[in-house]
């Protein structure tokens, strides 16, 4: 190793430990999983590691650019998993650091009810709509980054923003009410209080499981609030109530579920106009990792 060599390898180090939660974030909104924004984070490294850095002007947006390409080629491998997936797919759920809740635009870009809006856009959609309007990266840089011309960057920034507005839950909703629903509904589900519970749901409620094949789930999504309370005071999940623990669950207030001391199942809602029009289950035992530990996550 020559002389010089190893100071590049320690700026090199130093720059992506600096922005790595940044890169993890980046991708893990690309994804909707911890595991794979992991496998590009570490991929992203490799090339950071050959990279000449006295020719890089900004090496926060290139880093950010290198994950973005990253990502939008594991997009692909994903896509065609998720296609045989065993029932409903569910975003990784991640337990998150108190300062992620006080970003308020942060939060609402990695709740779970956002990342299942993110899952309908196109891959090259998505990864503009995330560096557009999560990271405020501008149009040359995120042209750049997804091999288009800023222009068509812009159509589609303006398309993929159209397509969200129709589809994300009306309304900012606070941690508090967040909390106070999930209060309602675990008192509910509880006492099996069935009205208790129809009262917190919105009619076209729709409750998704996430079993993934490995552990029981439904294997379609429960619709309307009379099906979903019945499920809910019936259903394998009365039956775990005993431990229940609240947590910070990708920004906002969620529940996580335990049975003999390890995480059985962790629920997330949406909110719209105070009553709850989405319940996720994660069940999966492989996506519950990242509950064990917080993740910071930056912008």
């Amino acid at each position: 190793m020559s002389e010089h060599s190893e100071p590049a390898v320690d700026a090199a180090t130093e720059a992506f430990v600096a922005h790595r939660n940044l890169l993890f974030t980046v991708a893990y909104e690309m994804l909707g999983s911890a595991a794979d924004a992991e496998d590009v984070l570490q991929e992203t490294w490799l090339r950071w590691a050959d990279v000449d850095l006295e020719q890089v002007r900004d090496r926060r947006a290139y880093l950010v650019r290198m994950t973005t390409r990253q990502a939008l080629g594991r997009m692909r491998t994903v896509r065609r998993r998720r296609e045989s997936y065993v029932g409903p797919w569910l975003p990784e759920p991640l337990l998150t650091a108190p300062d992620v809740a006080e970003d308020v635009e942060l939060a609402d870009s990695v709740s779970m009810a956002m990342l299942l809006v993110l899952e309908t856009l196109a891959p090259t959609e998505r990864a503009v709509f995330v560096l557009r309007e999560v990271f405020d990266l501008g149009y040359d840089e995120i042209a750049e980054a997804v091999g288009k011309n800023p222009d068509a960057v812009r159509q589609i920034a303006h398309r993929a923003r159209a397509h969200v507005a129709a589809r994300r839950p009306r309304g900012t909703v606070s941690p508090a009410e967040t909390r106070d629903a999930l209060k309602a509904f675990q008192r509910a589900v509880e006492s099996g209080d069935l009205q208790g519970l129809l009262d917190k749901l919105a009619p076209d409620v729709i409750l998704l499981g996430d079993g993934g094949g490995v552990v029981q789930a439904a294997l379609e999504p429960i619709v309307g609030a009379d099906a979903v309370a019945r499920v809910l005071t019936t259903g394998r999940l009365s039956t775990l109530v005993a431990a229940v623990e609240p947590v910070q669950v990708n920004g906002y207030p969620a529940l996580v579920l335990r049975l003999d001391g390890e995480i059985d199942t962790v629920i997330a809602v949406r909110l719209d106009d105070g009553l709850i029009t989405g319940l996720y289950a994660v069940r999966n035992p492989d996506k519950l990792s990242w509950v064990e530990r917080e993740t910071a996550l930056r912008r």
